[in-house]
């Protein structure tokens, strides 16, 4: 006698997925969300790679992506300054709205607010990965750093590497931190020789480790800001002088990145994005780069001081050889890779834009009516929408036609205004030389209607203008902890070398 006993239908249901073919690891990458890498350059002048006119050195990784990827030629950071330059980057805000202007010193009470969200944060709801292997600059108290921002993984300096012990200054001895622990407590020239190599290193390390997950890599050179240094792989080899071996070594890195994607199988699995903070630091001469064809640089909000050497590859996605002139920013980075990995946006505003159907070539059209730029606390100084930047009366630093310093010593900077009102036709004028506002009254009313409700939101403080969406950065408290503080009773050690 035989007995037949029925299976249960969810029963046969999850037998038959059972047989079903496990997918490969093939699959699994290419249905899994993308890779992201950006690499950020530390006061990187328009006119200072290859891509973007640059003469007297070589750049040939930085040529590679950009005939591999697409160059953008008005991409904008939304300040002219390393901090305010960054929390923008990091969070899709104008900087101003959460409390964030100018350069962070050592020992800073404020800095990025722990309710903010960054990319960070944004990737690791995600399942991402993450890793911020440079300069962060965004506030050097614990609460502030990296590992509490949504990184898993931290080395570099905590600000910019000019801030170190001078006369008259606070400033405690530069300090390398590897996650929330100063490993070097007084990062001496020998040091910081080292590291464009060191980020670098850690970079590519991250990349090795996590190819089979989904990761961000956040990789901040604290070149080519002043101090310059240049590792002896790279030292007299340009024919440029130094400026042009630290630029070349910065190419290197991008190299190394690259060449670590294609070895690790996920070169078309990842999103890799170059740009810099700020224009170059012009009164530094020949330690300095170039604007290029841009008026004015670091400190201004002339397209010379925000405008943005940027290139973006991502083979299979972003089209090879393509320029496009869309008006963009650093601000729209977290909503497009929060589109790109499924996450969501955060609850807090943002101002920046989705930019997928742009950087992937369906759509060359910006999506901002306008873009706004603030200096000093909080001054709106100018605007971009369209073809036209608007210039608002101020006052502003300019070498104003002489040389700048040499050697690594500033020229003095000369104190100019911009008396009135000024319009200018960026298509046909991009260095701003010819004023159209007596010409376009009607584009002068329009813009301006624009930024008065810009300034009812955020404010405006030439205009004694408060907003009223402004948030408060973060602020330390009675217990906090600066590692540089921690690290004092470290002596220096001239062998340190990182380990991954």
């Amino acid at each position: 006698m035989r007995f037949c006993i029925p299976f249960p239908p969810a029963a046969l249901s999850l037998l038959a997925a059972c047989m079903l073919p496990l997918p490969s690891r093939a699959e699994e990458k290419q249905n899994r969300p993308p890779n992201v890498i950006i690499i950020y350059i530390d006061d990187m002048g328009y006119g200072d790679i290859g891509p973007f006119g640059a003469k007297g050195y070589k750049t040939p990784n930085l040529d590679r992506m950009a005939a591999e990827g697409t160059k953008f030629t008005s991409f904008y950071s939304v300040q002219a300054v390393c901090s305010a330059s960054r929390a923008g980057l990091m969070t899709g805000c104008y900087p101003n709205r959460l409390g964030i202007s100018g350069a962070l010193h050592p020992h800073s009470q404020v800095g990025l607010a722990p309710e903010e969200i960054t990319i960070a944060e944004i990737c690791k709801s995600r399942g991402y990965a993450t890793g911020c292997f440079g300069k962060w600059h965004l506030g050097d108290a614990k609460e502030f750093l990296p590992l509490q921002q949504g990184f898993d993984e931290y080395f570099g300096l905590p600000y910019s590497n000019d801030m170190l012990p001078k006369p008259g200054s606070k400033n405690p001895p530069l300090p390398l931190i590897d996650g929330n622990t100063v490993v070097n407590p007084d990062v001496d020239d020998a040091a910081q020789d080292m590291l464009t190599t060191w980020y670098t290193e850690h970079a590519v390390d991250f990349i090795r480790r996590h190819k089979d997950k989904p990761f961000f890599l956040y990789l901040p050179h604290s070149m080519v800001h002043i101090p310059l240094h240049v590792s002896d792989k790279f030292r007299g080899k340009s024919g440029h002088g130094l400026f042009g071996d630290v630029v070349e070594e910065v190419d290197w890195s991008v190299g190394q990145v690259l060449d670590e994607l294609k070895r690790s199988g996920i070169d078309g699995h990842t999103l890799v994005m170059f740009c810099s903070d700020n224009g170059p630091w012009l009164c530094y001469g020949d330690h300095a780069g170039t604007a290029g064809p841009l008026r004015e640089g670091k400190g201004t909000s002339w397209d010379g001081g925000v405008r943005e050497p940027t290139l973006m590859r991502w083979p299979g996605h972003i089209p090879a050889g393509r320029t496009s002139d869309a008006v963009l920013a650093t601000i729209d980075m977290l909503p497009t890779i929060a589109s790109l990995s499924g996450a969501e946006l955060p609850a807090r505003k943002i101002d920046g834009r989705n930019i997928t159907e742009i950087i992937t070539g369906k759509s060359d059209a910006s999506p901002h009516e306008a873009l706004f730029f603030y200096y000093h606390v909080n001054d709106l100084e100018a605007m971009r929408s369209g073809k036209w930047k608007l210039e608002f009366p101020r006052s502003y630093t300019s070498l104003d036609g002489k040389p700048g310093g040499k050697d690594g010593k500033p020229a003095p900077y000369k104190n100019l205004t911009v008396p009135a009102v000024q319009l200018y036709d960026l298509d046909s004028d991009p260095g701003q030389k010819t004023d159209l506002a007596a010409a376009h009254p009607d584009v002068v009313a329009r813009l301006t209607a624009l930024a008065d409700k810009q300034r009812a939101e955020l404010g405006d403080a030439l205009g004694k203008q408060p907003g009223t969406a402004r948030r408060q950065p973060g602020k330390t408290s009675p217990a906090s902890v600066f590692p540089s503080d921690e690290g004092f009773d470290k002596k220096p050690d001239p062998k340190y070398t990182p380990k991954h």
